[in-house]
């Protein structure tokens, strides 16, 4: 039976997939795939046979109806995206314009960049007793956010704050910052994190700005601002000796 599947590229490296993403590509017919921001690599574990359309110089209104008269066709239909559909995807205006067209659409998650970059870090992202909150966001830019989520809202709370979409506006994303975190809080600087010109910076906050400029970095840059990059004894209860739980209960 024919269907669409919105399907997350993960961060870049092809084997980040997800067993499912890597399912669905292999058995599209027709793969709309964002060609600007997922690896070549990935599009073509398609099909030799499968139709590929390019996407990045399409709007909306020119990619539903590929997407609507390629599976009204009967062929299973791949709009494939960058990271996971569900974060800065354009997701929902696609599968609310799919449903006025009475089509399903399923939904396949990928790895998302900053999961990429706190391992490549080794790194943990909540750390007991010093960060337990993880936040994604971005800064205005064009598009702007939330009054409520403008970014000197979110860094107040000082959690592991992950920026994307904000290298365009890092002076000003670095002044907000520093409002809130000390200057020497560590923030990962990810490029293209996973891909083979991958590149991945750990600096002081008050140095985003100047490594950002430095490097040319203007797009697929993100920031993780972070005090669990610093080193630290504190550990979980989880595993403690005299923490007991459902399945280690006291003796």
């Amino acid at each position: 039976m024919s269907k669409i599947s919105i399907v997350g590229a993960g961060p870049g490296a092809p084997d980040l997939l997800t067993r499912r993403a890597e399912d669905r590509i292999a058995h599209a017919d027709v793969l709309i795939w964002t060609d600007s921001l997922v690896s070549p690599q990935i599009a073509d574990l398609a099909p030799a046979c499968c139709e590929k359309i390019r996407t990045s110089t399409l709007t909306l209104e020119q990619v539903l109806p590929l997407m609507i008269e390629r599976v009204s066709t009967g062929k299973n239909v791949v709009r494939l995206h960058d990271g996971d559909p569900c974060l800065y995807g354009a997701l929902s205006e696609q599968v609310s314009g799919l449903a006025d067209a009475g089509i399903e659409v399923e939904v396949v998650p990928g790895i998302s960049a900053y999961q990429a970059t706190a391992s490549a870090l080794k790194a943990e992202l909540t750390i007991p007793g010093l960060v337990q909150t993880i936040v994604l966001s971005r800064s205005g830019g064009r598009t702007g956010v939330p009054e409520r989520e403008e970014l000197r809202h979110l860094a107040s709370l000082r959690a592991s704050l992950c920026l994307y979409l904000s290298a365009r506006h890092v002076d000003e994303v670095q002044s907000t910052l520093l409002e809130h975190y000390p200057a020497d809080t560590p923030v990962a600087i990810g490029y293209r994190v996973s891909w083979p010109d991958e590149s991945l910076d750990l600096v002081p906050l008050d140095q985003i700005a100047k490594v950002t400029h430095d490097r040319n970095l203007i797009r697929t840059t993100l920031y993780v601002i972070s005090p669990a990059f610093r080193s630290t004894n504190l550990r979980s209860k989880l595993y403690s000796p005299d923490h007991d739980h459902l399945f280690r209960p006291k003796r």
